[in-house]
């Protein structure tokens, strides 16, 4: 996952780089006034998110094959307590209705 992050970092910094040059050389437009910044970030996030989305689609695919393993050993971990609740609790009536 942090692979995966890391790349996607990585692809966002090459396109606002390149949006900076673009910006800087007059070849794509200026923000108005102070927006300067926030204008090529916004365009190097637009740009960024296709190529993303094309280029990291394996890494993308191990990384939610991670994250799903994560929730199913969640589920079972739940699963597991809930059951050794359920059995505590199951013995404390009977105990009571014993007592």
């Amino acid at each position: 996952m942090l692979r995966y992050t890391l790349m996607r970092l990585g692809i966002f910094v090459g396109c606002f780089v390149v949006v900076w040059g673009l910006v800087y050389s007059g070849i794509a437009p200026r923000g108005l006034g102070a927006s300067n910044g926030l204008w090529m970030i916004l365009l190097a996030m637009v740009i960024s998110a296709p190529i993303s989305f094309v280029v990291l689609r394996k890494e993308r695919d191990r990384a939610s094959v991670q994250v799903a393993g994560r929730v199913d050993r969640m589920k079972a971990n739940i699963d597991a307590n809930r059951a050794v609740e359920d059995g505590a609790d199951d013995a404390a009536r009977a105990q009571s209705r014993t007592s």
